[in-house]
């Protein structure tokens, strides 16, 4: 979209479904007036045995029609058996093809399509004569019969050959990518249900201004759509889904829009409610395809948001089934539509090998070259929600980051099919704000951002509000953002800390820390601007820093517990590292009451971080959820509050503490340092003791 689109809207009736499993569709426009003349292009695009795809096309040589029906006559016993775009129907050997809601109104020389599948024994001759609207078609009526004889039926129903276009150079021009989640994902009465404010343009202007090149809608379609056989989309909202999808496009953006949370709230019923499943998918798209047909090629459409389904025997075959009919409708809906870049998911979103094997068998059965397919990441699990004691962006986690990508860039990009990494993030940010310490969080951007660009894997942000302001325009997070800026052109030097802790008394030691110099090289190390002393103030050896004694001391003043003093660790490319000179001594626990459902540890921290918190019974297992690990899940089983005072224990950790037992606690702090505390559940209460 252009700016002059801003503001424009679009009410759109309820659309019906274009394909069903037996060809019958409801049709809401009656033929129109008879047509003075016509033409048909009859063409079998391809034939099996037993089996063959068609595209009919008519052109109106007459005055213009307000709806259509063609009619024609089978000499061999050949049957309709699926038709998209039109509600075919048969008696005998006579077949009436009726105009869908949205494609009866044809101008005069204007053309409209449609196709099916079909069954023939014998031989399968093209029918010699049409009629429209009761009218002969003698136009030149074109019929053409197969040129080759396919051995094996095709998975779709291909009425073009597949459009050119350059997937490729449409994907890596989306790089990088927002996500602007929660807000039409939401499945709430309206696009605020989930917190965030109405979308505004000055909101996109302001994503714009970040340097993102293309936007990602979600929107979840499931309670604003009619009853069976319809499910016709409520008018009102699609018309604002596209002012927001006009505004984006006008601001310049690539505009990715889908079918979101609808994947578990209908879609994954598929395996026992088939029928019902595919006709509400082909209806819901039929519209969308129907409604965005006119936009630019800068709009993007995805088929459907983390496919999953309850039978997981089923889930390869019915998502093959899903894209393939999403392709089939969407190309054949006409407009920019014919030639748009689609993006196809694997099955979860997830690049495990079946997964992308699977939908890569899909592509190729397609044949279209403006495809592209999309996986998320949320990093490797134990690290991104802070359980199991991976609280760093070790080996092991680097190792999970290159394996994704780098099976995903072999199933696709290597073989010239655009990879887009439609949601990335840790799902820690999901549950408590520093589930996840802020260096450790840094290294995984930076290197996600690295290693996608050498995957040629664009990349889009999910930020459900978390990361961008809706409302100030400003990050909530600004460090993190230069990172992840800094990641779509170049690499960042890192360390293997932000933090040095010192003790609150005594002598102060000189510290040193790794360099993660990531191609780059160390230039200085700073406070507030101003160069430190190499030899005075630091030394380097190789990849090796060390902060003297002597600055220390100087740097920490008065040794108030918490940050003394920021510096910054500068390379020759990227920003900056932060680096904070911290004072603490170990942290202070109190004995405390509570219950199940509010239980908190009186903490003094004395400048100290919580990193993470093991539990055990007394004889040595595991205690509380996910108890494979004695290393609890941070923000799902506790929270430490640093204004407060406390470490909450959270009604999810007791739930799965049995009663009358005592559990002992061990907090790791970032400073090394532990501190043992004891909890022991009686019914609803909990009482917390240091011995």
């Amino acid at each position: 979209m252009t700016r002059i689109s801003r503001g424009r809207r679009l009410a759109l009736a309820g659309l019906a479904a274009a394909l069903t499993a037996g060809g019958i569709a409801a049709a809401t426009t009656s033929a129109g007036a008879a047509a003075a003349g016509c033409k048909v292009d009859y063409k079998v695009g391809s034939q099996w045995s037993g089996g063959f795809t068609a595209n009919v096309a008519i052109t109106n040589l007459g005055d213009a029609l307000s709806g259509w029906k063609l009619t024609w006559a089978y000499a061999n016993g050949q049957a309709v058996t699926q038709a998209w775009n039109a509600t075919v129907t048969q008696a005998g050997t006579a077949v009436t093809a009726t105009n869908a809601s949205y494609n009866g109104n044809v101008a005069s020389g204007g053309s409209v399509s449609f196709g099916f599948n079909g069954s023939w024994t014998g031989s399968n001759p093209v029918p010699t004569a049409f009629t429209l609207n009761g009218t002969a078609c003698t136009g030149a009526t074109a019929t053409t019969a197969p040129t080759t004889t396919p051995t094996t039926a095709p998975t779709t129903a291909p009425t073009t050959t597949p459009p050119a276009g350059n997937a490729e150079a449409t994907v890596a021009a989306m790089q990088p990518g927002w996500n602007l989640g929660n807000s039409f994902d939401a499945t709430g009465a309206d696009e605020t249900s989930w917190g965030n404010p109405k979308v505004t343009q000055a909101l996109l202007d302001g994503v714009k201004a970040q340097g993102f090149k293309s936007i990602r809608i979600p929107v979840t379609w499931g309670q604003h759509q009619g009853a069976a056989p319809a499910y016709t989309i409520d008018s009102a909202y699609l018309t604002r889904v596209k002012e927001v999808v006009d505004q984006a496009l006008a601001d310049g953006f690539y505009v990715m829009i889908n079918i979101h949370h609808d994947s578990w709230q209908w879609i994954n019923t598929m395996p026992a409610s088939h029928d019902t499943v595919l006709t509400r998918y082909n209806a819901t798209w039929t519209q969308i395809a129907t409604a965005f047909r006119d936009e630019p090629a800068k709009l993007v459409f995805e088929s459907v948001n983390e496919p999953q389904f309850t039978d997981e025997a089923q889930a390869p075959a019915l998502l093959n089934e899903l894209n393939t009919s999403f392709r089939t409708i969407v190309r054949n809906s006409g407009g920019t539509n014919a030639t748009r870049l689609l993006v196809l998911p694997t099955l979860n979103t997830s690049a495990d090998q079946a997964k992308l094997d699977s939908l890569a068998t899909t592509i190729a059965a397609l044949g279209d070259r403006n495809v592209a397919a999309t996986v998320h990441y949320y990093g490797y699990w134990p690290f991104s929600v802070n359980v199991a004691g991976t609280t760093t962006f070790d080996a092991t986690t680097q190792a999970d980051l290159v394996g994704y990508l780098d099976r995903a860039n072999a199933a696709f990009t290597a073989k010239g099919i655009p990879v887009i990494l439609g949601e990335y993030g840790l799902l820690g940010f999901d549950t408590a704000i520093g589930a996840i310490e802020q260096g450790e969080k840094l290294k995984f951007f930076e290197y996600l951002g690295y290693y996608a660009r050498q995957k040629k894997i664009t990349t889009m942000l999910w930020d459900n509000g978390q990361h961008f302001d809706r409302t100030s325009l400003v990050w909530h997070d600004p460090e993190l953002y230069g990172q992840i800026k800094s990641s779509w052109t170049t690499r960042s030097g890192t360390a293997s800390t932000d933090q040095i802790f010192l003790p609150k008394s005594g002598t102060i030691p000189a510290r040193t820390i790794t360099l993660n110099l990531n191609g780059t090289t160390f230039t200085a190390l700073r406070q507030n601007g101003k160069n430190l002393v190499q030899g005075t103030d630091y030394s380097l050896s190789g990849d090796q820093l060390t902060l003297t004694a002597a600055a220390l001391t100087r740097l920490t003043g008065s040794r108030a517990y918490g940050v003394n003093a920021q510096l910054s660790v500068v390379f020759s490319a990227g920003v900056p590292w932060r680096l904070d000179i911290r004072t603490s001594d170990i942290p202070v626990l109190a004995a405390a009451t509570g219950t199940t459902s509010a239980f908190a540890i009186p903490t003094t921290f004395r400048g100290d971080v919580l990193a993470t918190m093991e539990a055990k019974y007394a004889d040595g297992t595991n205690a509380g959820p996910q108890n494979w690990t004695p290393f609890k899940e941070f923000g799902a089983n506790l929270t430490p509050d640093y204004t407060a005072g406390t470490i909450g224990l959270t009604s999810t950790f007791f739930g799965e503490v049995t009663d009358g037992s005592k559990v002992t606690l061990t907090l790791h702090f970032w400073s090394g340092a532990t501190v043992t505390y004891y909890v022991t559940r009686s019914g609803t209460a909990v009482a917390g003791t240091l011995s």
